[in-house]
């Protein structure tokens, strides 16, 4: 995410639960595949579990855009009223 999506998602967290729930899953997942990602060698099932993890992270992510892309609508939206 860019530095200023990170700065307008840290200031709705409190404004937002479903924005900080998927904000907090994403940094979650992300710690797990991180504790995966620094072994040398994955077993089949943990290399199937890393690609899993990314893939809920990567749904998290969507879920924190689309916030923000409904976010930044609405407040066009009061710009223009």
């Amino acid at each position: 995410m860019e530095q200023r999506d990170e700065e307008l998602i840290k200031s709705l967290l409190p404004q937002i639960p479903e924005l900080k729930t998927a904000y907090e899953a994403h940094a979650r997942l992300g710690l797990e595949v991180d504790k995966l990602i620094t072994k040398s060698v994955l077993s089949p099932s943990e290399e199937v579990r890393r690609k899993d993890l990314q893939k809920q992270k990567l749904a998290e992510k969507d879920k924190i855009m689309k916030i923000l892309a409904d976010h930044r609508g609405e407040a066009s939206e009061l710009e223009r009223a």
